[in-house]
């Protein structure tokens, strides 16, 4: 009697939990994404295969499926699945854990798989503690982790841990995630139904978190057999963006978004970025644009704008999604109230514009490589001057070919820091195209030292 009340107990606790929790797969066949870790001879799944001691840390974005990889190998290995989070859990309970985990192995052979979330905010004593259990394989220990374990995860931990990076989910694996909790038993049971446009946006909305899709699919399904957009938006309090990614909304709203930070609109700019972010947009290909308008469209004027693009695209990397808007729009913000030039475009489009023009002679013979045996035979590196041989490190020589001679490509505007530059450069091409002081004969020191 007590065995069928404590199963009915058991079916009643597994019905009311979130719908993310009932759909966790059970084997690894059942894990969606991370082919990369899960596929047949990778060494993540070697391991798995061979019941093999192990000791993981999975890092990755929310909802890639960190804890689903750490349950499924208590599943798969029949050990016993003990999670502490690193945010309630301090040094007393992972002793306690541990030694629970080592009575169990001495009585029964079983083994445990200690399973701690956001292992990164462990202090390092804490982590320290975690050492004994791993050295001595008392457990099969997984930390799981958002941020870099190189900087987060103590060196002794890391160095005994196999490191495993998870992608957040594509569009495909959101989509197929869904479906399966559709029409699973243990979901939704093909109760519900989900129009295609609702789908759509949900799989946007997910943003590569399979545990985001299924907790607003979850929130949707709640009182109705069919789930359209506005049933959806309701749900989740979120309007549906209209968003293509390989449509025309694509390419609109990126060419929007590129023209109001060239043309210095700051809030224009934030109004498109938002919109990108909120529809599921690449965030590393916003990010990639914004490196592009740095030189294209800012350039010399403010040369700090190009640090501060590359600088958002490593925090998209380093970061991710949600965070990384913040990141993503502090640059936006720089780019847009930078003074503007596109000088740095014009020259390089003007220099190739000759080279493809045919406009190529020969490197001068003061300029070439004389290090190697016979070039001096040869004149290679004769009457070369080193400008840092002289006090203004400057000196009148001949860089160009004699074919392009003379030819400006750079053309600095007065706006920002470029109009330092501008004047600068006019300085610098009066004494590079003036005739040397003693004819092409006479030369400064350093003539002919190769360097």
């Amino acid at each position: 009697m007590d065995s069928l009340f404590d199963e009915a107990e058991e079916r009643a606790a597994a019905e009311a939990a979130p719908l993310a929790v009932r759909m966790r797969p059970r084997t690894l066949d059942e894990v969606i994404g991370q082919r990369h870790l899960t596929a047949e001879g990778t060494p993540f799944r070697k391991l798995i295969d061979n019941d093999a001691p192990m000791s993981l840390l999975l890092w990755g974005p929310p909802g890639t499926g960190k804890t689903t990889l750490a349950y499924v190998v208590s599943q798969v290995t029949s050990r016993r699945f003990t999670e502490l989070s690193a945010v309630t859990a301090g040094v007393k309970d992972v002793r306690a854990a541990v030694e629970a985990a080592r009575r169990e192995l001495g009585m029964s052979g079983r083994q445990t798989v200690l399973f701690i979330d956001e292992v990164h905010r462990f202090s390092k004593t804490q982590q320290d503690a975690l050492l004994p259990a791993v050295e001595n394989r008392w457990v099969s220990f997984i930390g799981a982790t958002t941020e870099n374990p190189s900087f987060s995860v103590v060196s002794p931990l890391l160095s005994r841990s196999l490191l495993l990076t998870l992608k957040p989910l594509g569009d495909d694996d959101i989509g197929q995630l869904i479906d399966r909790a559709l029409g699973d038993d243990r979901g939704l049971a093909g109760r519900v139904a989900l129009e295609p446009e609702a789908r759509e946006h949900l799989t946007r909305l997910a943003g590569g978190d399979g545990r985001r899709a299924l907790t607003y699919l979850e929130a949707a399904a709640l009182g109705t057999t069919a789930i359209d957009a506005a049933t959806l938006e309701r749900a989740v309090d979120r309007a549906a963006v209209r968003y293509d990614r390989d449509g025309d909304q694509h390419y609109d709203v990126i060419s929007a978004f590129i023209k109001s930070i060239r043309g210095s609109d700051a809030d224009a700019a934030l109004h498109y970025l938002a919109r990108m972010i909120e529809a599921g947009e690449d965030p590393r290909f916003i990010a990639r644009r914004l490196i592009v308008h740095a030189s294209e469209d800012i350039g010399m004027a403010d040369p700090t704008a190009l640090a501060t693009a590359v600088a958002a695209a490593h925090a998209v990397e380093f970061v991710g999604l949600p965070e990384a808007r913040i990141n993503l729009a502090q640059a936006v913000i720089h780019l847009s109230l930078a003074p503007k030039s596109n000088a740095v475009v014009k020259a390089i489009g003007a220099a190739q514009a000759d080279v493809r023009a045919g406009l190529i002679g020969a490197v001068p013979a003061h300029l070439r490589d004389a290090h190697y045996a016979g070039a001096a035979r040869l004149g290679h590196g004769d009457g070369y001057v080193y400008p840092h041989d002289l006090p203004e490190g400057i000196v009148a020589q001949r860089y160009a070919p004699d074919v392009v001679t003379g030819r400006t490509y750079y053309e600095p505007t007065s706006h920002g820091m470029e109009s330092r530059f501008s004047e600068r450069s006019r300085l610098i091409r009066g004494i590079l195209r003036a005739e040397p002081a003693g004819g092409p004969g006479e030369v400064a020191a350093g003539e002919g030292d190769g360097k």
